[in-house]
């Protein structure tokens, strides 16, 4: 006899059974094409740029243009056509071992979902920015917020959106923060307190915030969620793949980082004679 439980379950799986549902849109034949009730054909293509279109399958709000143009930008921040980047790697292999380049693009998205870098990191850069702002609001210092991860991190304040692994300080920040103030945007509570933040860990540990801390801090103060931000940027790293793959795929074939044996750092069992067919 099947528990309460799992009849629920399996009425909830025959209710879709040869159907499928959906509330974010479809084609209707000689309707149109919807998308979180627009017409993609009549209030979308030719009048909302490609990011706004993106954000509302992303998030099921169609956004200002000020904002989509922000995301844009950063996009362009994060995807550099540079073949030492993880992601950009593994498209480089791809082009220079002759896979497609969707194959190649693809597998170097999927290196982007990562808790140590990529779009993954902005899950834990707003759960800082948000949990440390009302640890502020709630009468705790910076001091008294910042010196128990240090404490947990051997002294160094270990923290998503601050500090980077090889390089002082973040170029990608001046760009930035010029283009939001020309696009109108005006710091706002996470923002100027993770500048705050940043201030502090300057004069204590010479790190500052890094493109992570920016864009946490600032799609908090839009409203975007943490699950919002990780759909948002599923695919940020794309164009920086696919042309670091272009690159090797017109070079001859399986020239990027080739190896010798003696290149190998064998330490396995020694060599030993194959024994002989009995």
């Amino acid at each position: 006899m099947l528990s309460k439980t799992n009849t629920g379950v399996v009425k909830a799986l025959d209710n879709n059974r040869n159907c499928i549902r959906s509330g974010t849109g479809g084609w209707r034949p000689g309707e149109g094409v919807f998308s979180h009730g627009y017409s993609m054909m009549d209030d979308l293509v030719g009048k909302k740029n490609y990011f706004k279109t993106l954000i509302l399958n992303a998030t099921g709000r169609l956004v200002s243009k000020d904002l989509a143009d922000w995301i844009e930008a950063i996009y362009c921040c994060l995807s550099w056509p540079d073949p030492r980047i993880w992601c950009n790697h593994i498209g480089a292999l791809a082009g220079s071992c002759r896979t497609s380049v969707v194959a190649g693009t693809t597998l170097g998205i999927l290196a982007n979902d990562s808790k140590a870098y990529g779009s993954r990191t902005l899950l834990d850069g707003i759960d800082f920015i948000q949990s440390a702002l009302l640890k502020k609001n709630s009468g705790l210092s910076i001091d008294d917020i910042i010196q128990p991860i240090a404490k947990a991190h051997r002294g160094k304040p270990k923290i998503t959106g601050y500090a980077r692994p090889l390089a002082k300080g973040d170029e990608r920040l001046v760009t930035m923060e010029k283009l939001t103030n020309n696009l109108g945007f005006k710091p706002e509570d996470h923002l100027l307190f993770a500048y705050e933040i940043e201030q502090y860990l300057l004069k204590h540990y010479d790190e500052g915030m890094n493109i992570n801390g920016y864009i946490s801090a600032f799609f908090c103060d839009q409203g975007i969620n943490r699950q919002e931000a990780y759909q948002i940027f599923a695919a940020m790293v794309m164009s920086g793949v696919t042309a670091c793959y272009i690159e090797t795929y017109n070079k001859p074939v399986n020239t990027f980082l080739p190896l010798r044996c003696s290149d190998i750092d064998y330490t396995g069992p020694p060599k030993r004679p194959v024994p002989k067919n009995q």
